[in-house]
């Protein structure tokens, strides 16, 4: 898993790449609270790269959800892959989360 960031307009861009797994969910959640925590921006996850999530990572996504919405802050995710979006869609995932086709519709809302 690689992680990167780039700020765009009033967000913080988050780039996944790989897996987001067992192996390494705690260095994805420590990153992502380190960024999240050194400005005033919402949040977009680009799930582009991305090509597994397991359970683990998806507890640190709406860990990451939860802490976003207790400072006003949005979380949004975009770009999945249709095996990303169906691991999402069948855990209820989709229903918790602003999900966008394109990184570009995610920053307009």
């Amino acid at each position: 898993m690689e992680l990167q960031f780039e700020k765009k307009a009033d967000y913080t861009i988050a780039y996944v790449q790989g897996r987001v797994d067992t192996t390494n969910y705690n260095e994805f959640e420590k990153k992502m609270s380190e960024k999240i925590g050194e400005s005033d921006d919402s949040v977009i996850i680009n799930c582009k790269d991305m090509n597994f999530i397991s359970s683990s990572g998806l507890r640190v996504f709406l860990m990451t959800q939860k802490k976003l919405m207790g400072a006003k802050r949005k979380l949004h995710l975009c770009n999945m892959q249709p095996a990303i979006k169906e691991i999402f869609d069948i855990s209820g995932f989709s229903q918790i989360f602003s999900i966008y086709d394109t990184e570009e519709e995610a920053l307009k809302s």
